[in-house]
């Protein structure tokens, strides 16, 4: 039946989709978690100025963690590349599990999440929140706040 073999091939991309793409297809708060889906893509193809672009290019953004408070686009990319380079080799693996988000009016969002990152000398965890803002660019990441869990208590160690 033609029918049903056009239904099969109209829906391979859907299947052969990854499961993110699907999730963020069926949920709500879809262009917070699309512009952070994006930047988890750029970051493990090691494109680092792909990654940025999910920030507000402006000095006003804020970035938080360490204990330090960055202002600007142009600061906090060149504390990543000082920390991470610009390559695939270096960055790692960074994966995000976005715990909720909350409509902050029309125009904004605040995402909480946990992030992950692997496969390098700089592997971590932790918490993060970021604000997100609709620009004329799109929903753009106004301030960052980054926070790491805890190392490991070392046995034996105080």
């Amino acid at each position: 039946n033609l029918g049903e073999a056009y239904l099969v091939v109209a829906n391979i991309p859907y299947y052969i989709s990854s499961a993110i793409i699907r999730r963020l297809l069926e949920t709500q708060n879809r262009p917070a978690r699309i512009v952070l889906t994006v930047q988890q893509e750029a970051w493990n193809k090691g494109d680092l100025v792909g990654y940025m672009k999910g920030y507000l290019r402006s000095p006003e953004l804020v970035f938080t963690s360490g204990g330090l408070i960055r202002q600007g686009w142009d600061e906090t990319l060149a504390k990543y590349q000082a920390r991470y380079g610009s390559d695939r080799a270096t960055m790692g693996t960074l994966t995000f599990d976005i715990v909720s988000v909350q409509a902050v009016g029309g125009d904004g969002a605040v995402v909480l999440g946990r992030w992950r990152l692997t496969d390098t000398a700089e592997s971590g965890s932790g918490v993060f929140s970021v604000v997100l803002r609709r620009t004329g660019d799109g929903w753009k990441v106004i301030h960052d706040h980054t926070s790491s869990d805890p190392a490991p208590l070392v046995p034996g160690g105080s």
